[in-house]
């Protein structure tokens, strides 16, 4: 049996907005803590969350259910695979000789 369990997580990438100050103690406590500034905000939400009795029994009601997300979640980009349609290389397009390099080819 081994000695760590990893689990996966989906992690996806939002766009937040913070006051400038709170912004300065994000990364202040990140390098405190020796961890990302996301990490921060990650595991602060999560303890926010967990100790906020109202918000853990506001969880169990329909209402939770029917919140309109308000978060800007950024997409991924997703990388194209030669089976899902990628595009073929355009072939170069000739360039014209210039006058002046073919005049001085003649030349010499």
């Amino acid at each position: 049996m081994p000695l760590l369990e990893v689990t996966q997580t989906k992690q996806i990438s939002a766009s937040i907005r913070l006051s400038e100050s709170t912004a300065t103690q994000v990364d202040q406590y990140a390098a405190y803590i020796q961890a990302t500034a996301d990490d921060v905000v990650e595991k602060a939400l999560q303890y926010v969350f967990g100790k906020d009795p109202g918000f853990r029994d506001f969880q169990k009601t329909p209402e939770a259910s029917k919140v309109t997300a308000t978060l800007r979640i950024r997409k991924a980009v997703q990388p194209v695979t030669p089976s899902e349609g990628a595009k073929k290389p355009v072939a170069a397009m000739p360039t014209p000789k210039s006058e002046g390099a073919s005049s001085v080819a003649a030349r010499a």
